[in-house]
């Protein structure tokens, strides 16, 4: 995955600085195409678990979820699966990460993402729109979109909040924090209302670049989200 996701940077490169807007949509086509040349149409994150009647959950997400800067089985959706069978779920979590991505690029890769029939889907998705400045709208626009697809198939929807940088602006700040809550409250799903709830902004808890969790800020978000996938769950499993 390393290897493919530094030819996709390295082809992205060439694109001149007034097509940046375009990187996230473009790093999830150059995504598709190349893994799953790579993987005979098998999608790069499929669970290879033989075990068909487990219930599934994608984690459909950015950095965050693919496990950028940590080694292997480290990842939130490594982690948050082990959580949940020692609290005595029989679940398999499927990492749909992909660094960089927007909600563009995770709504342009949603039926790819799709593949294992999952029960449930967690959307941790909306960081890089902030970072890049995207309209809250479009942001908002593109996560319904999800919903709403998901939905249709009658599978279960967990939205993951995130909260803007405070130097935006108030404006900025208003509009896109106050996004997900009213998604929720739409399409009146499962919510986790900031997804670096306890591990944003220590220092003890992050990778150097102070945006990533390391190991240890992994863990503090399964045991904060832990909770609320397994009410989730309850429900799923009735």
């Amino acid at each position: 995955m390393v290897v493919y996701m530094d030819v996709i940077n390295a082809v992205l490169a060439l694109f001149r600085p007034r097509f940046s807007f375009m990187r996230g949509q473009l790093l999830s086509a150059f995504a598709v195409i190349l893994l799953a040349s790579s993987q005979n149409l098998t999608p790069a994150y499929a669970d290879s678990d033989a075990n068909t009647d487990r219930i599934r959950i994608t984690v459909l997400g950015d950095s965050l979820v693919a496990g950028y800067g940590l080694p292997p089985g480290v990842s939130f959706p490594d982690r948050l699966e082990i959580a949940l069978q020692e609290a005595g779920f029989d679940i398999t979590v499927v990492n749909a990460g992909l660094s960089g991505d927007t909600t563009a690029g995770g709504l342009a890769r949603l039926d790819w993402s799709l593949a294992d029939g999952p029960a449930a889907v967690i959307i941790v998705l909306g960081g890089n729109d902030m970072l890049r400045g995207i309209d809250p709208a479009s942001t908002r626009a593109n996560l319904d979109a999800m919903i709403a697809r998901l939905k249709q198939r009658n599978v279960t929807v967990m939205l993951a909040g995130m909260l803007a940088s405070r130097n935006l602006g108030q404006d900025y700040v208003t509009a896109f924090d106050g996004l997900y809550p009213a998604l929720v409250q739409k399409h009146d799903i499962d919510f986790y209302p900031f997804f670096l709830e306890g591990v944003a902004l220590d220092p003890a808890l992050n990778l150097p670049d102070g945006l990533h969790p390391n190991a240890a800020g992994i863990d503090e978000i399964v045991r904060r989200i832990l909770p609320s996938v397994t009410t989730m769950l309850d429900h799923i499993i009735g």
